[in-house]
């Protein structure tokens, strides 16, 4: 899921570095650091970025932060495409998670992977509005919006824009089809029973994806049953392949040796991205 002011979790986010000082009145401003994701024409990624279709087409994707079905409600700043975008490490890693989820007549689905740092801005941006909560009764239902930060569920920065941590969940083989959100359409919370939330072709998970409420929490003793058994498999297929959870999020894993632990990118979620 997501951004914070403040540091969350450590699964999810990463406290960023302190603003440097402004410069003295007498000397002019330095020149900013070059960024690793720069180049001449703008932001690029690096050259061992990909997108997940290249490397696995089989697994399944539903970018919700292209699209107006998220927690702010209209598409987010940095996803002109709805795309899955990772460093390869994490996408090779994946693809042997699909294997084995196959197996098992399960598949993969992302909603979220590499997010860039003008995301997480939006997303503080977001909340700095009150008024702005039109899809509080999906996403929130009982949490204030005041508290989405304190509470751990969005930060800035995050894990995401270093490019090999994703939210993710399991459909079954082959995959129910899923009706389109149509925004403006009644909302339903996000910890509702199956048949009432929104109808995601995911297997239950016990809450939808970025689900505001602890019940979200990978081991919340009040899921149980099949939701329950998805969780624990979803985790055990992960783990197998090197990645976290953030056990405030059932659906946000991070590949444990990842190739840029301590640098937040910024190019776009886009095929033009890439190299």
């Amino acid at each position: 899921m997501l951004v914070a002011v403040a540091a969350v979790g450590a699964g999810c986010q990463q406290p960023g570095p302190p603003p440097p000082p402004p410069p003295s009145p007498s000397s002019p401003p330095s020149p900013p650091s070059p960024s690793p994701s720069a180049t001449a024409t703008g932001p690029r990624a690096p050259a061992d970025f990909v997108a997940l279709s290249d490397v696995d087409p089989s697994i399944h994707s539903d970018i919700r932060y292209a699209t107006a079905h998220n927690f702010v409600g209209r598409p987010i700043a940095g996803y002109p495409e709805p795309l899955c975008l990772l460093t390869r490490a994490a996408a090779e890693a994946l693809r042997r998670v699909q294997a084995a989820a196959l197996a098992q007549r399960r598949s993969l689905k992302v909603y979220d992977c590499y997010r860039p740092q003008r995301a997480a801005d939006d997303f503080v941006a977001w909340a700095k509005v009150p008024g702005e909560q039109q899809m509080k009764a999906e996403f929130y239902p009982d949490e204030a919006k005041s508290k989405l930060f304190a509470d751990g569920y969005i930060g800035a920065p995050t894990a995401h824009s270093r490019g090999s941590t994703l939210d993710l969940t399991l459909v079954p083989v082959p995959p129910p089809t899923q009706p389109g959100y149509v925004p403006g359409q009644p909302l339903v919370a996000c910890t509702a029973p199956p048949g009432r939330r929104f109808p995601d072709n995911s297997v239950d998970m016990g809450t939808g994806f970025d689900c505001f409420d602890m019940r979200a929490h990978t081991a919340d003793p009040r899921i149980t049953g099949d939701a329950r058994a998805n969780r624990e498999l979803l985790r055990r297929l992960m783990t197998a392949q090197g990645f976290e959870n953030y056990p405030r999020e059932w659906w946000h894993y991070r590949l444990t040796a990842e190739p840029y632990p301590t640098t937040y990118f910024d190019f776009p979620v886009a095929r033009s991205s890439l190299r």
